[in-house]
């Protein structure tokens, strides 16, 4: 394997080809690699809608993860930057 952080490098590239950033296919493939991908994805959608967060919310999320610029987003910027993150 190329990365040996990468624990699933397939599975990784596949979600890097379709958009993803590098942190959050690593987190997948990772995920994936070690619990399974049928346990990993019955964990997905559990999180309220960043529609349904106030700003302070999102810009706290934001910030735990580490968006750059997010003290200057808007609600609408960084609910994209969260999703695309």
């Amino acid at each position: 394997m190329p990365n040996p952080s990468i624990k699933d490098e397939k599975r990784y590239q596949k979600l890097r080809d379709k958009g993803a950033s590098k942190e959050k296919a690593a987190r997948i493939a990772n995920a994936s690699a070690g619990e399974g991908r049928k346990t990993v994805s019955k964990r997905g959608g559990r999180s309220s809608s960043y529609d349904d967060m106030s700003k302070s919310e999102l810009y706290d999320r934001a910030k735990k993860v580490g968006i750059a610029g997010r003290s200057s987003m808007s609600k609408k910027e960084l609910a994209a930057a969260l999703r695309n993150h």
